[in-house]
């Protein structure tokens, strides 16, 4: 990819992130795209792709994600962010619980033809869940 198309796709990427619109960010997609999260199953093609932005955000529904750049390649780039979320709708069996969390991430993203193929999303899931109460001791944030 062109640095400059690939730095228009990431900017309609963040600015899809800002709105929470699932369909927009699946559209960035192949239809054989791979996923892979700890918040949430592997998503394979874009429909199931677009299901598990939807439920991201139907969970977290004030979900933030700030990007601080990218580094990019020919075909791969990683973003540093920064997530802030409140959690309204049950989460890996755990009901609601208003709370607030803030944890950092990184998103690896590799591109055929212009489209995502495979999004591997590292969080500080560990961070996550100790500040939504679910584990003990002192959140890295």
């Amino acid at each position: 990819m062109a640095d400059a198309d690939l730095q228009e796709l990431l900017n309609h990427r963040t600015a899809a992130w800002n709105r929470r619109d699932s369909a927009a960010l699946a559209a960035q997609y192949s239809d054989k795209a791979v996923v892979s999260s700890p918040m949430f199953p592997r998503a394979e093609g874009r429909g199931a792709i677009e299901d598990s932005f939807a439920m991201l955000f139907r969970i977290f529904p004030e979900w933030e994600i700030t990007f601080e750049g990218a580094c990019t390649g020919t075909d791969r780039t990683m973003q540093l962010g920064t997530v802030r979320a409140t959690q309204r709708g049950e989460f890996m069996g755990l009901p609601g619980s208003g709370r607030r969390v803030q944890f950092e991430c990184v998103i690896i993203l590799d591109f055929e033809d212009g489209e995502i193929v495979r999004d591997r999303r590292i969080y500080d899931f560990t961070g996550m869940l100790i500040q939504l109460g679910v584990l003990r001791g002192k959140p890295a944030l």
